[in-house]
């Protein structure tokens, strides 16, 4: 933070924490017999008082550098010129900016010095006072040092991260060519010589990682917290144990329906690929994706390709049409500022400036300013990433009220935000849905086994991995101090036991094969937060396609229900200010589990373990 004004700041906070002293009353008229009164003591500010006065200074300068920070960020987004590195200073600046107040040493104090007084404060105060502190832990100005090298050993690993040469057949190759080229190619030799072009960058972040790892325990320790997996599984209200077993339950009740799919696409790709001998364990550099997380591609569905009818109607209309959608649910239009500010489409050709293609939402200053960044064509994969983008918009807007104050305007955990996108893209997709937009004929005939496959093989096969693998690594990585010569043993280890992947040849300490995906680099220690979206959007679709609908939940149509509206928006409208679990018994009659999902896959069970007979069980 600016020294020019962060001694007003604490100044003001300080005043406005203070007993106010009050005069005493002095007799004037010197002849009157009655004895002068005794000063009277100043009644104390209660402490609900002292943390009501912080937290509206506080949250007003947390505002105003949130704000600063999203707009240079937006900048560094939407304006690349390769070369010019004005942006990417400015926003490097405005971070830093919120970074030093948000962990001033200060603030720190007095959070904690109110959190002292918890029993006589109100809750939604106690629950702002200690997602500041939070916030805090992330940038500790009582580690002032700490927290300097460790943003500075961040922007080094993703410059390495991202300014990778990958190789294959002697060119230079993006990952998204790789990433074609595993979808597609069919030959096991080259699929294998592909998997291990994808690989080579792990060396080169090891020792980056490392001193990460030490950097990052480091900064949230000066907080008390004893490792940075523990500080982030505490934004749930659950320690480190409670998360691991949350998500060791969620594995435990997919795990029969994986290992029907694991099964399944051992056999179907060796069949593929033309191998006799069915391996036991699934080589990694089989599967249509790097680190196994999506196996959709193996399979396509006729009858349900969008592509044609989206391009007569153009870029335009998909984002229109999926404002229309939360219209016909009961919100509001979206902002103007919405259709000004935002970057939706792709840059003209000999555009002076690039931009990042990565699709997201943002909420640029916690109140009616909201934008998208998407890059769309009239296609089915923006299609539906328009509806995923729009539901977080409407999440933001619909928090954006004056129940929630500024620090809790955020989802009801991680999680929630990203459940509530993927639920729209998942009943953007349903046959009756498309039907009522005329975007397919509702006479077409589809091969529903082939495509509740699909699905399951892209999100019944994502939870061993993210609530599995990169999970359990990362606890091990951060919490036990996984040592420096076990980290791919590890790694492999754990995508056997959960995954069934190994891989196509031995890989010893000289790689770093976890190191590769990009998470483990720069949003680390979280990934769970997508395994649990996935199962809350399940559990939410469940609950809307029964009790509101009354539909098949496989067959739904959310289209102009006032009713699924207004049950989106309760849980949308309180933020983070209560409870997600809260939230999700009151809503939806139950707590977390896979339950719903296990349910909406069942019929593929069926058919899995028809196909499967006679077929060699492994896992």
């Amino acid at each position: 933070m600016k020294k020019s004004y962060l001694p007003l700041l604490t100044a003001a906070l300080l005043t406005a924490c203070a007993p106010t002293a009050k005069t005493p009353a002095v007799a004037t008229d010197s002849s009157a017999s009655a004895p002068t009164a005794a000063p009277q003591a100043a009644a104390p500010v209660s402490w609900q008082q002292q943390a009501q006065d912080f937290l509206t200074a506080y949250s007003a300068e947390y505002q105003k550098l949130y704000t600063q920070s999203s707009e240079a960020e937006w900048r560094s987004n939407t304006h690349i010129v390769p070369g010019d590195t004005t942006n990417a200073a400015a926003t490097a600046r405005a971070n830093v900016r919120m970074a030093a107040f948000a962990g001033s040493t200060e603030n720190i104090n007095r959070l904690r010095e109110l959190l002292e007084h918890k029993q006589d404060l109100t809750p939604i105060q106690v629950k702002q006072l200690e997602t500041a502190l939070y916030n805090a832990a992330n940038s500790p100005q009582t580690a002032a040092d700490v927290v300097k090298r460790r943003i500075k050993a961040e922007t080094q690993q993703t410059e390495k991260l991202y300014g990778f040469d990958y190789k294959y057949q002697g060119k230079s190759v993006t990952t998204n060519d790789l990433d074609e080229l595993l979808r597609k190619e069919k030959n096991p030799q080259k699929r294998q010589q592909i998997w291990e072009a994808s690989k080579a960058i792990g060396p080169t972040l090891k020792p980056g990682l490392l001193s990460l790892r030490d950097l990052r325990n480091q900064t949230v320790q000066a907080l008390g917290y004893p490792d940075y997996f523990t500080y982030q599984a505490s934004d749930y209200g659950m320690n480190r144990e409670e998360m691991m077993a949350l998500v060791r339950k969620i594995n435990q009740e997919l795990r029969p329906l994986y290992r029907e799919l694991h099964t399944y696409a051992r056999y179907e790709l060796a069949k593929q690929y033309g191998v006799k001998q069915v391996p036991d364990y699934l080589p990694a550099s089989w599967l249509p994706n790097r680190w196994g997380q999506d196996w959709s591609s193996m399979v396509d569905v006729k009858g349900l390709n969008l592509d044609p009818v989206l391009a007569k109607k153009g870029a335009e209309w998909q984002v229109q049409q999926a404002e229309r959608f939360y219209q016909s649910l009961g919100f509001q239009a979206l902002p103007p500022v919405f259709w000004e500010k935002s970057s939706l489409y792709p840059l003209p050709k000999g555009a002076d400036h690039k931009k990042n293609n990565h699709a997201s939402a943002w909420h640029m200053n916690l109140e009616q300013d909201v934008r998208s960044l998407m890059s769309v064509e009239a296609n089915t994969e923006w299609y539906e990433t328009t509806h995923h983008e729009l539901g977080h918009i409407y999440y933001y807007l619909t928090y954006t009220n004056p129940e929630v104050p500024v620090l809790l305007r955020q989802g009801a955990n991680r999680a929630y935000h990203e459940a509530m996108g993927s639920l729209m893209g998942l009943a953007a997709r349903q046959k009756p849905f498309l039907a009522g937009l005329g975007l397919i004929d509702p006479k077409v005939k589809t091969n529903d086994m082939q495509a509740l496959l699909k699905e399951a093989l892209g999100s019944v096969v994502f939870i061993p991995f993210a609530s599995g693998v990169m999970s359990e690594w990362e606890n091990s990585f951060y919490a036990d101090n996984l040592p420096a010569d076990q980290l791919n043993a590890k790694w492999w280890a754990l995508s056997k036991q959960y995954q069934g992947i190994v891989p196509p040849t031995p890989r010893g300490e000289n790689y770093l094969d976890p190191a590769t995906k990009t998470h483990i680099n720069d949003d680390p220690a979280q990934y769970y937060d997508y395994a649990l979206s996935y199962v809350i959007l399940f559990q939410l679709h469940d609950h809307i396609a029964k009790q509101i609908l009354h539909q098949d939940p496989h067959a739904t149509n959310y289209y102009g229900s006032k009713e699924v509206g207004a049950f989106l928006a309760d849980i949308m409208r309180p933020g983070s200010s209560k409870d997600w679990r809260l939230v999700l018994k009151e809503k939806t009659g139950e707590d977390l589990s896979a339950r719903a999902m296990v349910e909406y896959f069942q019929p593929l069970m069926a058919y899995l373990k028809e196909q499967n007979k006679g077929r060699k069980y492994t896992m």
